[in-house]
């Protein structure tokens, strides 16, 4: 799915500041974003474990599974994003399985990524850096 094409003519496009804090880890999530524009660091424990581009899904899983958020992400650049509500989230869904299909792959995506840095801590291998 071309995730920037399908919100291309989107109403609710937000700018936002380079360093700026979009959601922090442990707080509750009620929306998602769609960066647009820009570059964000999604950080766990501190630590940077990706670097997002235009297309990335930013605070989907606090929507999926309704818990708190478990990850932080700042902007590094001027970013545009679009803000989706689990109303909107719901419509999405259930009106394009395309975009929930989208959703489980970046989500799988991320626990793939996740479990290589594991795995390569573990084994002691150098982190390969983000992706």
């Amino acid at each position: 799915m071309d995730i920037l094409a399908h919100f291309q003519n989107a109403r609710n496009l937000v700018n936002l500041q380079s360093g700026l804090v979009l959601f922090s880890e442990g707080e509750p999530g009620q929306t998602m974003y769609v960066l647009m524009q820009g570059t964000a660091a999604i950080c766990v424990g501190g630590e940077v474990i990706e670097v997002a581009s235009p297309g990335a899904l930013l605070g989907e899983m606090a929507l999926v599974n309704s818990s708190l958020r478990s990850a932080t992400v700042i902007t590094r650049s001027d970013c545009r994003v679009i803000s989706i509500n689990r109303s909107q989230f719901d419509a999405l869904v259930r009106e394009s399985p395309e975009f929930a299909r989208h959703v489980m792959m970046v989500m799988a995506d991320r626990l793939r990524h996740m479990n290589e840095k594991l795995r390569d801590k573990t084994l002691g291998r150098p982190d390969r850096g983000s992706r």
